[in-house]
């Protein structure tokens, strides 16, 4: 057994609260076999205060950037921040949805791109390749493009977040809040208040129901949200007793009280409609613009992405805002303002890159003001560069609702990241497809849970992590 890396995320979070910003998804682990090999064939020259670097114009630049929720063309817009230096060079930004899969060819070939985003599900685990990975703290020591050191301009904690094993190889370009979304205007208009326990919510299924609406809606592909949301309720309630259970992979996880309780609510709002129905069988933004847009349904559990991701499925006037999980009693033992927060879209340089110095100077260009304030305005969530989110969130009500809720939770902030490393996605989503459309009750949604659970924890093929 191996000890996760890690650091404190409440640290990193304090310091992004601090400088008026909140953090979003983390990016998933994933394994491939990338042995060592080639060589770099542009070797930076001299560096100088305005290219730090030694970035050779005219050198072309390729990175290949993961293609989710943020799409790639806040990197694009960092290239234009280079072409506008670098008049000779091209810069290559292409998209990718399965970073290993596409990638380790290349890293098996020693010609890496010279800069990956290396998120989402098809990830390249970080320590497969970490002896092919480039010091990232020689960009963050760099001046920026406004003359400032990039590691002054950066929020507390950043180096910890993307060091494996002492070596910082990962710059973390964004975080992500976890919250129940809902629409402000549509509870002031009927005069509703957002809920706080179980009980407040499954009380508001019934108001819903009066006025011909749902509580909660659910996706197909996004039916595991609510495996984090219920995971996220249980851990706020009991505290890391619940959450290293469930990391950890016990035995008897699932059967923890806290969790129990937070599976009998929800099967109360299933048997109860409350529930938009056939969630099992409609594409998950499609079952998200019945709540954005159509308002059919009042609450949602999602990470802070869900603005950007909806925006043009989201109706005029709406005021997303988020409020924290909910909790089982009105006194949960991580306090009623705790929010579960990460940190994602993890940038990687190789050292074998064929222009290294250009992979450098293309993350210091996502790293000036102008690029990090452009993704917080056009992605409607925040970097990891101070200073770049105004006090109106860019006209952000989910924005500005991140910043509040990271504000109100203080120290009062976890996470987890066993359940992408293991890749309980997929094997969850059946499940709890089932559980949320009726056909099995809390019981069997609690044993279908802890037999994936013990299947991965009796697997010797399968490295553990031991998370503290």
């Amino acid at each position: 057994m191996t000890t996760e890396h890690g650091f404190d995320r409440r640290n990193f979070l304090r310091g992004a609260v601090a400088t008026g910003i909140a953090l979003p998804v983390a990016g998933s682990l994933a394994s491939c076999a990338a042995p060592s090999g080639g060589t770099a064939t542009s070797k930076p020259a001299e560096g100088t205060a305005d290219n730090p670097f030694g970035f050779k114009d005219g050198d072309p630049i390729d990175a290949v950037i993961f293609n989710g929720g943020y799409g790639i063309d806040y990197v694009e817009f960092a290239a234009g921040v280079v072409a506008k230096k670098f008049t000779k060079s091209k810069v290559s930004v292409k998209p990718s949805t399965q970073i290993a899969q596409e990638l380790q060819p290349r890293f098996v070939g020693g010609n890496p791109p010279d800069l990956i985003d290396n998120s989402g599900a098809g990830a390249i685990g970080v320590t497969t390749i970490l002896d092919q990975l480039s010091d990232i703290g020689e960009v963050v020591k760099a001046p920026n493009y406004e003359g400032k050191t990039i590691s002054d301009t950066l929020v507390a904690g950043v180096e910890a977040a993307g060091s494996y094993d002492g070596k910082f190889v990962v710059l973390n370009y964004t975080a992500t809040v976890y919250a129940l979304w809902y629409s402000a205007s549509l509870f002031k208009a009927n005069g509703w208040t957002v809920p706080t326990t179980w009980d407040e919510a499954l009380a508001l299924g019934e108001k819903a129901k009066a006025a011909g609406k749902y509580l909660f809606v659910w996706g197909k592909e996004a039916a595991s949200y609510w495996h984090t949301f219920a995971m996220d309720s249980a851990i706020k309630e009991g505290g890391d007793e619940v959450r290293l259970a469930l990391a950890n992979l016990k035995s008897d996880a699932y059967s923890h009280p806290a969790l129990q309780k937070v599976f009998t609510a929800l099967e109360t709002a299933v048997k109860n409609g409350y529930f938009v129905p056939g969630g099992a069988g409609t594409q998950f933004t499609a079952a998200q613009a019945k709540w954005s847009n159509d308002q059919q349904a009042l609450l949602y559990p999602s990470g802070s992405w869900i603005e950007n991701e909806m925006k043009k499925a989201t109706k005029d006037g709406f005021e997303m805002m988020g409020a924290p999980v909910l909790s089982v009693t009105a006194s949960p033992k991580l306090g009623a303002a705790a929010v579960r927060a990460s940190v994602g879209e993890g940038f990687v340089i190789p050292s074998k890159a064929k222009n290294l110095a250009g992979g450098r100077e293309l993350l210091r260009a996502m790293l000036s003001k102008d690029a990090a304030a452009n993704f917080a305005k056009t992605k409607l969530a925040p970097t990891i560069v101070k200073d770049t989110v105004p006090a109106d969130g860019f006209g952000s009500t989910a924005l500005v609702s991140q910043v509040k809720l990271l504000a109100d939770a203080g120290k009062a902030t976890f996470d987890y990241t066993f359940y992408d490393f293991y890749g309980f996605n997929k094997d969850t989503l059946v499940v709890w497809n089932a559980f949320l459309s009726g056909d099995i009750d809390a019981a069997k949604l609690t044993a279908g849970l802890q037999e994936i659970a013990d299947k991965t924890a009796n697997d010797s093929s399968i490295k553990k992590i031991t998370f503290s």
